[in-house]
């Protein structure tokens, strides 16, 4: 981790260079009406720790395969997803692809992971939810009907389900929606390195607290999932360091499906996809809230990130233009010709007002730390 801290940090001012000289850069559009607005911003510089990343995992690997040639299928599958993953989000940077291709190319990434899946596919049931199963050793009606798609445990009085083939489907959407929810919660400078950092310290701490308490096959699959943690938090806050407000470079939708496709390694091959999950609480209210303009049922403009207000220096909820007669659900007054675009970011300008860029991301990290101190405390108290 300090290994890839320390060349990642060293690595970016050099990398940068060649980005502007064959032109992948791109305008601050949070800055418009200052001097910065016209400032060439080097983009992609996700390449640069993704690089790393590799770079230090498969050094890690030599000795870890050596010791664990059981993980060795694990190993060699996370490498080539995440790789994909890497060469799909730098040539979005410089072919900027269609969604459609943002969807589908990250299920055929997954595909590596879930071929060497050889865990459990079975859940276990929130005991808030497990009367609707069973009641009195008997299932009920909710819990028959069940049963035809998945298998109850009857032995363990529906604490625990088998969905089979339906599980390793929806670990292939895991690995879609955590490539897809980094880039979508973006949009200013530090954000998508920020959440990144606080996710990846959060899943680093899920896993020194298993590999305590874990024993066996458990404690290896936390092993694995720290080690590759461990590299991925260093090369981050390298990045961040240059991705900070204000940025001198952007990360790219390089850096956003690499994180993401790592998430998705470390949760599916560490076997607490589940948990994950939980540390991306922003992330899946962000996806909820803005379905309706990512599915057209809304207006959706190219760009939805907040504005600059030059005049003040702060961030203000970016809008979109509609009709009267629409959307008056998303309208603080009936009449009103425009709305704010359905982003966490917007609502969080909406909530608090208008804040300077900087104050912005810390609130939205700050936001990201709190939910994953939620997540902790359903995974050990309340699940």
């Amino acid at each position: 981790g300090i290994l890839g801290f320390y060349l990642t940090n060293n690595l970016v001012p050099h990398i940068k260079h060649y980005t502007l000289r064959k032109g992948i850069c791109g305008k601050d559009l949070g800055k418009r009406g200052t001097p910065l607005a016209e400032t060439p911003i080097p983009e992609a510089l996700g390449i640069a720790p993704g690089t790393v990343f590799l770079v230090c995992l498969i050094v890690c690997l030599v000795g870890y395969a050596t010791s664990h040639p059981i993980k060795l299928l694990d190993c060699n599958s996370a490498l080539l997803s995440i790789c994909f993953m890497l060469f799909l989000g730098f040539t979005d940077d410089v072919l900027d692809w269609p969604w459609r291709y943002k969807l589908f190319l990250p299920s055929v990434a997954s595909l590596p992971l879930l071929c060497s899946y050889d865990g459990s596919t079975s859940i276990v049931v929130p005991i808030q939810l497990r009367s609707l199963l069973m009641s009195g050793g008997e299932l009920t009606l909710v819990g028959k009907l069940a049963c035809f798609f998945i298998t109850v445990d009857e032995n363990a009085d529906g604490a625990i389900v088998n969905l089979g083939l339906f599980y390793l489907v929806y670990m292939g959407m895991l690995a879609v929606f955590c490539t897809n929810a980094i880039n979508i919660y973006a949009g200013i400078n530090g954000l998508e390195a920020g959440q990144s950092y606080v996710i990846g310290c959060a899943v680093l701490l899920h896993n020194l607290i298993e590999i305590q308490a874990s024993a066996g096959m458990a404690r290896e699959n936390h092993l694995f999932s720290a080690m590759v943690m461990l590299s991925f938090v260093g090369v981050t806050m390298g990045l961040l360091r240059h991705n900070w407000y204000p940025a001198s470079v952007f990360v790219g939708d390089t850096y956003c499906y690499f994180a993401g496709m790592t998430f998705a390694v470390v949760g599916i091959l560490g076997h607490f996809s589940k948990t994950l999950l939980l540390f991306f609480i922003p992330q899946v209210i962000n996806f909820i809230w803005s379905t309706p303009q990512l599915f057209k049922f809304v207006e959706c403009p190219r760009h939805r990130l907040p504005k600059f207000n030059a005049e003040t220096g702060l961030m203000e909820p970016s809008t979109f233009t509609c009709p009267k007669a629409k959307f008056r659900w998303l309208k603080k007054r009936p009449d009103d010709t425009e709305c704010a675009n359905m982003t966490v970011i917007n609502m969080c300008l909406q909530i608090l007002g208008p804040m300077s860029e900087r104050s912005l991301c810390i609130v939205l990290m700050g936001l990201q730390v709190l939910c994953c101190g939620i997540a902790f405390l359903t995974r050990y108290y309340l699940a």
